[in-house]
């Protein structure tokens, strides 16, 4: 055979390579994928919880990942990865694969004003595929039993009088409470002296004590002290009371309307999860959400349970990117860095 000849079948062999290659594509590789996710989940799944064991996020998580484990029929398991305020968990699901077996449980503080206080090597946004928004605590302005106000706008009027000696308790810069004070601040025109503690219970328990003055927390773990009288409750800083305590009218009832703070917990896989799985993510956890073992422990830990239709992975997704509009203007413009 002459080399004309031979070039004509290589290239002959080329052109069917070619052909092949896209077919092999479109008819094989696509419903690999789509196989994955009909298949899907067959080993556990694991929820990634940033913050420490037995506090709100990990008892939320637990919960949900109790009642997840009979709509997927698999083990869901809660593995604690704590550190950097719950930014090394959330960098973990990050860089998981995205095949639904890895999942970010977080809220408010790791999923957004993380992002403004951390130099963090991810997008909270682009990096991530929400599932679901699954709770809100919202909290309470609380003060110490002796403070000599007994409502909202007398205590905002004292704070006003009384800038040099006021204080607010914190669990440190960046924390959930100091954000919140420093909205506070903003929409009272008051000044006072913020005090960090670590962690949110020694804090709980100098207000108790008289040493501070008030402090802006989660209903979690501020109403077990107003129930036992050893604090005052002001408001609920959401638009409406909360069931738990129907007695604690909202800030927009007693003066100041429109100071908002919500301590929420969503659910979020890898970006690139294949649609699929997280419609099956988002329908367990919509199963899980009306079960009424998973409300009463959820009441149990003044935990509010969105709505169904905003329950949704777009409901998420909005949601934190309107947090993310409203916060990060307000740390960067008080100089909070990560310490």
């Amino acid at each position: 055979m002459d080399i004309s000849a031979l070039r004509k079948i290589s290239s002959s062999r080329a052109a069917l390579r070619a052909f092949i290659l896209p077919a092999a594509i479109l008819t094989g590789l696509a419903p690999a994928d789509a196989g994955l996710a009909q298949s899907w989940p067959n080993r556990p799944v694991t929820i990634v919880a940033g913050l420490a064991a037995g506090g709100p996020t990990d008892t939320i998580a637990r919960v949900i990942a109790d009642a997840m484990r009979t709509a997927l029929g698999q083990p869901v398991i809660v593995e604690n990865v704590t550190g950097a305020s719950g930014s090394i968990a959330v960098g973990r699901v990050v860089r998981a694969a995205p095949d639904g077996y890895t999942i970010s449980i977080g809220q408010w503080g790791t999923h957004v004003t993380n992002g403004a206080i951390y130099a963090l090597p991810y997008d909270l946004i682009n990096d991530l595929a929400p599932v679901a928004w699954i709770a809100n605590g919202t909290p309470l302005i609380v003060a110490r039993k002796t403070l000599p106000a007994s409502d909202l706008k007398e205590l905002i009027a004292w704070l006003q009088a009384n800038p040099a000696k006021a204080t607010q308790g914190t669990a440190g810069a960046g924390s959930p409470q100091h954000i919140a004070g420093l909205y506070f601040q903003r929409e009272t025109g008051t000044r006072y002296q913020f005090v960090p503690y670590r962690g949110v219970a020694p804090a709980m328990q100098d207000l108790v004590a008289g040493q501070i003055d008030f402090m802006i927390d989660q209903a979690t773990n501020s109403l077990p002290q107003v129930r036992a009288e050893k604090i005052r409750a002001y408001a609920v800083t959401g638009k409406s009371r909360l069931t738990a305590a129907p007695d604690i009218p909202s800030v927009d009832e007693v003066g100041l309307a429109g100071f908002h703070v919500s301590i929420w917990q969503g659910l979020w896989v890898p970006k690139g999860t294949p649609r699929e799985i997280i419609a099956k993510l988002n329908s367990a956890v919509v199963d899980a959400l009306a079960s009424p073992t998973v409300r009463q422990r959820f009441n149990d830990i003044v935990q509010e349970i969105p709505p169904r239709e905003q329950q949704t992975p777009a409901a998420l997704g909005a949601l934190q990117r309107a947090e993310i509009e409203k916060w990060w203007p307000i740390i960067k413009a008080a100089g909070i860095k990560a310490e």
